[in-house]
């Protein structure tokens, strides 16, 4: 049990299934009787729907039935829902066309589904779906941000002047202004976030099923957090009770975000069992995939940060423009408009700060969360900033941070966007990562670099990260007779190794053997909570386990207490079993439990947390650039993470390499790309889109640091999942830009390509 408790650096116990081939993913489910689904899609960004005919398909072998979206209006099926809480730009709620599941009036972007096809075989719906004539007029459309903000440009929604959807401010501007007007020094900077396509590994894809004699559904599909799914396809969609939705979730094979919502394919499904009576089976393709599921960033950021003579920050102006797509459902909007702003000056004093955020409407798929959700975005200009800065200044890069970074003593700290830092020890980790990336003894390497012909670069980045989505979590634990305990939660693995981390804190809390622990979850009828998503899973999900955990051994003493004829206060408990204090009289936990009535003995936890977690690092990255071919390989790279107590040091270096990996793809490789004249996806595919290899990646050398600990939950730990995404693009970004900064070249748009590398030291000595 020690072998298996909190600290431990144990293998996944979930891969011994998943990887000899025994998981189940949604695709492996076959249902007796299933038909499946194949959607008639959009080939335009913006077009009247003029008539839909089905005649010619519905002939077609094996065909059920096939709706559209008038049919799924006529029957009360609703669009899918706007954020209640956020403002457009005339100061009244959020803006933007609704969302049917079925596009009824306008399809607004190439991908989105017109009609559905039913049919006996996946094979023939797909060849239906292609008999499916639609009558489009076309309309006038935007892709890019440029166009949306454009005066006398293409207006999208009437009730969304110049397409913006949401918008927020934050700050005071007249005491920014005043700071700017003594500085000594500003800095100013503007870059994109470009349009990810978060690629999981397993596709979307949803079975649901329709019970006549209950009047129930049952949807299995591929999402980070069932009850919340059930509550949006039930009160918003379909029109139901929530009682009425039951969601199943398998093994989800990647999420990253993109999985946190209902989509409009799993509504469409249970509309159509309901109608033919048959369990729908639908999976996506992974174009279909690249067209409809949720994208991420899609960000234009400016910023000016004001400092004084010794390189002190007086005051940041930030202005954020986010793309949200053609609609305003999901997370999109919230994440530029409030979300990612929570972190926009990182871990520095910034006194002044002064935000304008906007989330705007174009005709292309809908923007959500994607691994970070908007930090990134924001943790990518303070660090561009800093680094800019002490460039100009001739500051050392490392330096000039340390002048900034919030003292210990200032903890709790409230930053300027309000946000309360609980803990953090943000100048021991700079000193403590200056050793372990030994930043002194660069010159020599950059020196044998340069002896090679190649250009070496170094960045270190200091940042940190907001995580903890919603701060309470419910979970239910049974202690049974047959030597089980069961925990069940609607917290979600995805390949993040929550499964393993929650047997390790209740093992090692309840002192039992980790092979009678049973993590039940990916059921609604089962487990009611918020979810896996914003890093959560361990800073509360964990939590929980841990104060379930407790609350089973206290009342466990009580029960103890009757049954060996003692007083409560003289029970303890030491691995698994209940003593009579000074003596040997005892009984087994599981003993206990076959004595109740149930023959069980089980608690229901609601744990709650006092606000956010906020995990920080510091990154250094170093590069070489062959200046012939602009070709760009990461030579060493090191991360110092705090993440509060460490649950599982080996899952914890997992999804820190995780979330670099990705990282790296957005700082030189991924870019999703609409073609701005027809507004077709250009990058649709994996034979166009470019994702991180195994080779395009150093070894990591990664460290934590479990000196500074959360203080505002039990476990003392804080999120850890987006981490590496959030700080690892401005590292990878900022050390290019130092190796190439001697040619006069002192920025380049992501992805930073060996083309465009090398398209600029072209144009750097053309000048």
């Amino acid at each position: 049990m020690t072998k298996f408790g909190i600290g431990q650096a144990i293998t996944r116990r979930e891969d011994q299934r998943l990887l000899t081939g025994a998981g189940q993913y949604v695709d492996d489910v076959a249902v007796a009787g299933e038909a499946f689904a194949a959607f008639v899609r959009s080939p335009h960004p913006r077009a009247r729907i003029a008539s839909v005919d089905t005649t010619n398909a519905a002939l077609l072998p094996g065909v059920i039935a096939i709706f559209t979206g008038a049919d799924l209006v006529a029957d009360g099926v609703g669009p899918l829902p706007i954020n209640p809480g956020l403002k457009n730009s005339a100061g009244k709620n959020m803006a933007a066309p609704p969302y049917h599941v079925l596009a009824t009036d306008e399809a607004r972007f190439v991908g989105q589904a017109v009609a559905v096809v039913i049919a006996e075989t996946r094979r023939q719906a797909e060849d239906a779906a292609e008999q499916v004539i639609v009558e489009y007029e076309e309309l006038p459309s935007i892709t890019t941000i440029d166009a949306a903000t454009k005066a006398g440009g293409v207006q999208l929604w009437a009730d969304a002047p110049g397409n913006v959807a949401a918008q927020m401010t934050f700050g005071k501007k007249d005491e920014c202004d005043a700071a700017f007007a003594k500085a000594a020094h500003v800095t100013k900077i503007s870059l994109m976030n470009q349009r990810l396509v978060p690629v999981s590994m397993e596709p979307r894809g949803t079975i649901a099923q329709f019970d006549t004699g209950t009047g129930r559904f049952t949807v299995r599909t591929s999402c980070q957090n069932p009850a919340g799914l059930q509550k949006t396809l039930a009160e918003a969609v379909l029109k139901v009770p929530a009682e009425k939705v039951r969601v199943i979730v398998g093994d989800v094979g990647g999420g990253f975000g993109m999985k946190t919502q209902l989509y409009a394919e799993d509504g469409v499904c249970a509309y159509a069992a309901r109608k033919t009576g048959r369990a729908i089976h639908w999976r996506a393709s992974r174009t279909e995939d690249f067209l409809a599921g949720n994208h991420g960033r899609d960000q234009y950021n400016e910023g000016e940060l004001a400092l004084d003579a010794d390189g002190k920050v007086l005051g940041l102006r930030v202005r954020i423009v986010g793309n949200v797509g053609a609609y305003g459902c999901g997370p999109g909007a919230v994440i530029v408009v409030a979300v990612g702003p929570k972190v926009i000056t990182g871990v520095y004093h910034i006194p002044s700060l002064y935000l304008h955020s906007t989330a705007v409407l174009t005709n292309t798929n809908l923007v959500g969360a994607y691994r970070g959700a908007g930090r990134p975005e924001a943790i990518f200009l303070i660090e561009r900033l800093m680094d800019q800065a002490a460039a100009e200044m001739k500051i050392d890069p490392a330096e000039l941070r340390r002048r900034n970074l919030i003292p210990p003593s200032a903890m709790p700290y409230t930053s300027p966007m309000g946000e309360k830092f609980d803990s953090g020890n943000f100048p021991h980790m700079l000193d403590r990562m200056l050793k372990l990336a030994d930043w002194s003894g660069y010159a020599p390497r950059k020196e044998a670099s340069k002896a090679k012909g190649k250009l070496r670069g170094r960045a270190i980045s200091t940042f940190l990260e907001w995580t903890g989505v919603v701060h309470e979590e419910a979970v239910r634990m049974e202690v049974t007779a047959d030597g089980k305990v069961l925990v069940y939660t609607a917290m979600q693995a995805m390949g993040q190794g929550i499964e393993t981390s929650y047997v390790q804190i209740i093992s090692e809390t309840l002192g039992v053997d980790p092979d009678t622990i049973v993590i039940v979850q990916g059921d609604s009828d089962v487990a009611q909570g918020i979810g896996s998503m914003g890093s959560r899973s361990l800073y509360i999900g964990g939590s929980a386990m841990m104060t379930a955990s407790k609350e089973t051994i206290q009342k466990g003493r009580e029960l103890a207490g009757d049954a060996l004829e003692a007083a409560a206060t003289d029970i303890e408990y030491k691995d698994g079993r209940f003593s009579v204090a000074g003596t040997d009289v005892s009984i087994d936990l599981f003993a206990l439990a076959g004595k109740q009535p149930a023959k069980r003995i089980e608690i229901a936890t609601l744990q709650k947390v006092d606000g956010p977690s906020w995990p920080n690092s510091v990154h250094v990255c170093e590069v070489e650039i062959d200046p012939e071919t602009g070709v760009i390989d990461i030579v060493k790279y090191t991360t110092l993470d705090d993440v509060g107590r460490v649950i599982n040091p080996m899952i914890v270096a997992g999804q820190v390499h995780g979330g670099i990996a990705q990282a790296v793809g957005q700082a030189m490789l991924e870019d999703t790309r609409y073609d701005p004249e027809s507004g077709q996806l250009v990058t649709g595919s994996l034979l166009d889109y470019c994702l991180p290899r195994a080779d395009d990646l150093p070894d990591f050398a990664q460290f934590c640091d479990e000196s500074t600990p959360c203080k505002i939950n039990p476990l003392g730990a804080k999120g850890v999942g987006e981490l590496g995404t959030v700080g690892g693009t401005p590292t990878v970004v900022n050390a290019i830009v130092d190796a190439l900064r001697p040619m006069g070249i002192s920025h380049l748009e992501m992805p930073v390509t060996s083309e465009r590398v090398w398209q600029a030291l072209r144009s750097a000595k053309a000048a």
